[in-house]
């Protein structure tokens, strides 16, 4: 019997569910100043009667890997219920609007040349606003450019004399940027590992190209300046990289879960909705009872997919499978600054990245959000976007501000004015990434056990892209066991 001939009724009414329409989904508007773009008002405070209620499958977690498990359970028209606990889809992938900026929470710049985003994704939908192809690195009291030759050869040119690397580093580049293009995806996250900054060496990069460009640019990705993660995601960054263009969307990163979410059925995301256990029935093999935090209790027949963070997996998944840790790697984390300023108070009008190559202070990166989408901040004004690698807990955020503009007045000199930046607020992003050093897998079986799945970037590369592949192999993985599809 295929999944055609059944069907599923369900009295399961949740306090909120995300709506959509064909080219925009609309949401109850918070009463607060500061918003989420996609939250919802509090649900109220009701305490219901357990009751057991029916779907087919029931993905926990509406990041990019769970709307990406939904999105391809849809396809086959898998009846499902996508349930989040937060107010809103996306996971990290967030956006606040705060006095009329777009907040991203924490440092995400969106790469085009990821393969599976360019298969699910809408790219002229989202309106995408490119960065420079390079980055400025300071470093000696000044700035020096580090451009990719076959976007800006000028730039390129000039850059070859300049203290950020070699002559002999540069062609290195090229040399590395061949070596990852001739690879697929799979010979690459199956190759022979090593970290980051081993590679580096052993490709034979100079000290100078990689305290001053690689540990800040890369670091800057990974969150990682010692550049201990694995050599394999090094490699499919670098060739995302060289296949496409560092972008933000024009509305925000959360237009990339919100695009998403405007792909499946309407009701059928349950957003303020904490997952509280996952239990098998002894009744079949394959269904699984999912006990929510307010008390009433979901049946899936088909099974259950796991969507969320790494933390949040270990203690829902706690010895259901051997292929779950009892503890991980210290995660990736991360601090991010938002200031506003005045058109007049900006050094530059490019598109382009800063990174700190000098080897001290914290501020591993900024730049002027609204110079690469001016969408980010009301008109006339100026949106800077700061970060730092790490959570500096023992710091306050006042500190962390005080010693932010402290250095970056030192960048730009007496020629800007940054005492002068409206602080606008800070995101501290405990889990920003997981940690992927050696030894990796980063082909993981998405399958626990019959109609248990999991999914996330922490079993895939830690990028969107892994993110939305892994949703998509554990959606895959479901459809093979049930016959619904055909094994390939």
């Amino acid at each position: 019997m295929t999944i055609a001939t059944l069907s599923f009724t369900s009295s399961f009414t949740p306090h909120h569910t995300f709506h959509h329409r064909r080219r925009r989904h609309h949401l109850l508007k918070p009463t607060t100043k500061i918003s989420s773009q996609v939250s919802l008002t509090t649900p109220p405070s009701i305490t219901l009667q357990p009751t057991l209620k029916k779907t087919g499958v029931i993905v926990v977690g509406a990041g990019l890997a769970g709307l990406a498990a939904a999105i391809r359970l849809h396809s086959d028209n898998i009846p499902f219920l996508l349930v989040e606990a937060s107010d809103g889809v996306g996971g990290r992938v967030r956006t606040d609007n705060v006095d009329g900026f777009l907040l991203d929470r924490g440092f995400q710049i969106f790469i085009t040349g990821y393969p599976e985003a360019r298969r699910i994704l809408d790219y002229e939908a989202l309106d995408l606003q490119k960065f420079y192809s390079g980055a400025k690195v300071y470093y000696g009291g000044g700035f020096h450019t580090v451009a990719d030759p076959l976007r800006h050869l000028g730039d390129a040119i000039q850059s070859l004399t300049n203290p950020i690397g070699t002559i002999v580093d540069k062609s290195l580049i090229a040399l590395t940027r061949i070596r990852v293009l001739t690879q697929s995806d799979d010979q690459i996250f199956s190759a022979e590992e090593t970290s980051t900054i081993n590679l580096l060496k052993r490709i034979g990069f100079s000290d100078s190209i990689v305290d001053r460009f690689f540990r800040p640019f890369f670091g800057g990705i990974f969150f990682d300046r010692d550049l201990e993660t694995t050599s394999r995601l090094f490699d499919f960054i670098f060739k995302c990289l060289a296949l496409g263009d560092n972008t933000l969307p024009a509305k925000g990163i959360s237009a990339i879960p919100e695009q998403l979410a405007s792909k499946l059925p309407s009701n059928s995301i349950i957003l303020n909705t904490p997952v509280k256990s996952i239990d098998s029935d002894s009744e079949s093999e394959s269904s699984h009872t999912v006990r929510l935090n307010n008390g009433e209790t979901l049946k899936a027949e088909y099974g259950v997919i796991i969507a969320v963070e790494e933390p949040e997996a270990v203690k829902l998944l706690a010895g259901k499978s051997n292929d779950i840790p009892v503890q991980i790697k210290p995660p990736r984390s991360t601090v991010c600054l938002y200031f506003s300023a005045d058109r007049a108070q900006v050094p530059v009008p490019d598109p382009v990245l800063f990174i700190n190559g000098s080897g001290h202070g914290i501020v591993n990166n900024m730049f002027f959000a609204t110079n690469v989408a001016p969408s980010y901040g009301p008109p006339g004004k100026v949106l800077v976007s700061v970060s730092l690698i790490g959570l500096y807990e023992d710091v306050s955020d006042e500190d962390l501000k005080t010693k932010v503009v402290e250095e970056l007045s030192g960048w730009f000199g007496k020629e800007v004015s940054v005492g002068s930046w409206k602080y606008l607020r800070s995101y501290r992003v405990k889990f920003a990434q997981p940690n992927q050093c050696p030894p990796t897998d980063l082909q993981k079986n998405p399958k626990l056990g019959l109609g248990l799945y999991v999914c996330g970037d922490y079993r895939t590369s830690a990028t969107f892209d892994g993110a939305l592949v892994s949703g998509r192999k554990a959606a895959e993985a479901l459809l093979k066991d049930r016959s619904l599809v055909q094994a390939s």
